[in-house]
């Protein structure tokens, strides 16, 4: 075609105006703002036998972001290797680990300088896997009595000032339990009246905020702006509420995602606890097959 100086005028004009026009559901070129995480207490079983191997699999698979379980702070070591080995191992692959789950409940009845004494372990194995959070995961059944909840919030914000004085984040995981009334008394309100925001966040299973608690995942993020910085998401089973892998159970992830406030969110872990279909490395990735096709787009 001919172009004299009006079409071509006319041409620029159109393409200056395409390129106003914001990418929109068509087009997939939009970069995640989250790196997609797995927690690998999933497949603890794996990471047990040949973590390495493991790891390359999960890279292979599309996870970017890892979150660890089961340091050994005495020796300093992450599945039998050293903190820096790990980290190699991690570069190597291209992956993270941005987040841990410690121990911490076996201290929960021991003198407060021998927890923190273990945090300080935690600490310093976290900066070596350049780590930004280190998580309460867990607290033995035994413990679970309100005064027991108002113990750990006093403790969880002893905690968050030394993690934060070393330039980490501290933050709360829930389960099912810290929901159970206790006399009225819940000690998930507990810990969210009773902790310092700036020093404890929190982590969000959101699987067991809808299995368990009277709200929804998006109103205790609403209830507490800037608290909830991790999530894992993870299904439930439609028939037994157990585990499940993304997809197949009866959370409806799409409508949540789609309209949950993401603002205080800096890392998401997808999880399962058991209950695999077929076994655990097949269910991370047909997890992954689902979350990357369905969920991403969202985050």
């Amino acid at each position: 075609m001919k172009m004299n100086r009006r079409t071509f005028v006319k041409s620029a004009g159109a393409l200056s105006a395409a390129a106003l026009v914001p990418l929109t559901g068509f087009s997939a070129a939009r970069k995640p703002k989250y790196k997609m995480g797995l927690q690998l207490f999933t497949i603890r079983d794996a990471m047990a036998k040949d973590p390495v191997s493991t790891l390359k699999q999960v890279m292979a698979l599309g996870y970017q972001d890892t979150e660890i379980f089961g340091y050994d702070g005495a020796k300093g070591t992450y599945y039998g290797m050293k903190a820096a080995d790990f980290k190699k191992l991690l570069n190597d692959l291209q992956l993270t680990a941005t987040s841990g789950h410690y121990d911490f409940s076996s201290y929960f009845n021991q003198p407060m300088d021998t927890l923190l004494g273990y945090l300080d372990q935690c600490i310093e194995g976290a900066k070596v896997i350049d780590a930004k959070y280190i998580t309460w995961p867990w607290l033995a059944p035994d413990y679970r009595t309100p005064d027991n909840f108002k113990l750990l919030a006093d403790k969880l914000n002893q905690m968050g000032e030394r993690v934060q004085a070393a330039g980490l984040g501290f933050a709360y995981h829930n389960h099912d339990f810290e929901f159970a009334p206790h006399n009225g008394v819940k000690g998930y309100d507990i810990i969210l009246s009773e902790t310092d925001p700036q020093l404890v966040k929190l982590q969000m299973d959101m699987y067991w905020v809808v299995r368990s608690s009277n709200s929804t995942p998006a109103e205790l993020i609403a209830a507490n702006p800037g608290r909830y910085v991790m999530w894992h998401i993870k299904d439930m089973d439609k028939v037994t509420q157990d585990y499940s892998e993304l997809g197949n159970g009866s959370i409806d992830y799409i409508k949540m995602l789609s309209t949950i406030d993401t603002d205080a969110l800096e890392y998401y872990y997808l999880e399962q606890g058991g209950n695999f279909a077929t076994n655990s490395m097949q269910s991370i990735a047909d997890s992954a097959a689902y979350f990357k096709k369905h969920l991403r787009k969202y985050l």
